[in-house]
């Protein structure tokens, strides 16, 4: 998938596409069939209904979405009308377009969730070799735009790793559950055909094995219907906020010490990179200036997705439901196109050790040192590091934790 408004798109593969949703959708349909057949609820029968729908339905499915809201009501159609006589009364039988749908983009997501893990771990290991070797490398610290006082670039390295680390903490600790609720999220439909079909002595029992057994199928986590609760939606974004919040910080600061009249760092020579279109002396510092780009719109995006939920009305929303889909799609693939952009600036950093130095010589930023050794009538230390190995240290044993985890 690309996009020439947002370069990089597709860096974000096939994760949340048309065509990779549908899929997730038949397989939510599949898996919940499968279900009901193990609960003795539906003939048994063969349950994998991904060979009915063929790569051309994916358009004509879309085009038709418009009539009833959502895609699920064609493809239900769709799915009866190619499964023959004998499975299609039971296709799609105590669900309703909402479980669908939201049960398939937490399907969708938590391959999102996996790439995102492994780019966040590559990154940690980055960070944390850049804050090892660089832990006693000078450079100036800057405050509110000015030279502040002596630092290294470990130290900062390792504030931009602890940053990541949060981002990971954050994502590590989403869960993807199903949404299996039926028409008004009570199993209703699926009570009664426990009641009718089977006898059983505790329907609603059953009913919870079959919503049980249909989340395991997709592996996703088992949750009572949170129809209109829509915490699973927001904490995902929040966490995929986390991750663009994580990074726009490290881009910022590329931006920032990448300028000719500092020099500090420089992002990744290529073929290309950074060119512009008329002045043919630049070197724009592109990967950090899209990550930015990434960082900046995605909390607007998860924004829209907590208005949503704080809107969500009765038992399905009237619109409130219907924005987070794209809205979750766009900020899930953004999020991956800037932790690939991420990993990749981070990976061919380049540090000017010279430079760092000549900045820092070019003037004196020890005066609150001096104070100190006046004030208390000892000479000062040879530097003014502080506790940079401590920090750092701590640091790196946190990156170990997360990676060893």
């Amino acid at each position: 998938m690309t996009n020439l408004l947002w370069p990089g798109e597709e860096r974000a593969g096939e994760h949340m596409t048309d065509p990779a949703l549908l899929q997730a959708m038949v397989a939510v349909e599949s898996a919940w069939l499968g279900a009901l057949m193990a609960a003795g609820l539906a003939p048994a029968a063969e349950v994998d209904l991904r060979p009915l729908v063929e790569e051309q339905d994916c358009a004509r499915l879309a085009c038709g979405a418009e009539d009833g809201g959502n895609p699920v009501i064609g493809l239900v159609a769709l799915l009866r009308q190619r499964a023959g006589q004998a499975l299609s009364p039971w296709i799609h039988r105590g669900l309703t377009s909402q479980d669908v749908i939201d049960t398939a983009l937490m399907v969708a997501l938590r391959g999102v969730i996996a790439q995102l893990d492994d780019q966040l771990a590559t990154q940690i290991d980055t960070l944390s070799a850049l804050a090892d070797a660089h832990r006693g490398t000078p450079m100036v610290a800057r405050t509110l735009t000015q030279h502040a006082a002596p630092t290294s670039f470990g130290a900062k390295a390792a504030g931009w790793l602890n940053g990541v680390l949060d981002a990971h903490d954050r994502l590590v600790a989403l869960r993807t559950p199903a949404q299996f609720g039926g028409a008004v999220g009570t199993w209703a439909a699926t009570v009664e055909l426990a009641r009718s079909g089977s006898g059983a002595a505790d329907p609603a029992e059953l009913a919870e094995r079959v919503v049980r057994t249909a989340a395991t199928t997709l592996g996703l986590d088992y949750r009572v219907p949170w129809h209109t609760a829509r915490g699973p939606v927001t904490v995902a974004a929040d966490a995929l906020v986390a991750c663009t919040d994580s990074w726009g910080h490290i881009a910022s600061d590329i931006v920032t010490l990448a300028r000719p009249e500092i020099g500090e760092l420089g992002e990744p020579a290529g073929a290309g990179r950074g060119g512009s279109s008329s002045m043919t002396h630049k070197r724009n510092p592109v990967l950090s200036i899209l990550i930015r780009r990434a960082a900046l719109a995605a909390p607007p995006l998860a924004a829209t997705l907590h208005q949503a939920a704080a809107l969500a009305n009765d038992e399905r929303p009237d619109g409130a439901w219907h924005v987070e889909w794209d809205t979750l799609r766009t900020l899930a693939r953004r999020t991956l196109v800037a932790g690939s952009q991420c990993g990749e600036l981070l990976a061919g950093l380049q540090v000017h050790a010279g430079r760092m130095a000549e900045n820092l010589s070019a003037e004196d930023l020890l005066g609150e040192q001096r104070a100190i050794a006046e004030l208390t009538g000892r000479e000062p230390s040879p530097t003014y590091f502080g506790a940079i190995d401590r920090l750092i240290d701590e640091s790196l044993r946190g990156a170990r934790r997360a990676v060893d985890n």
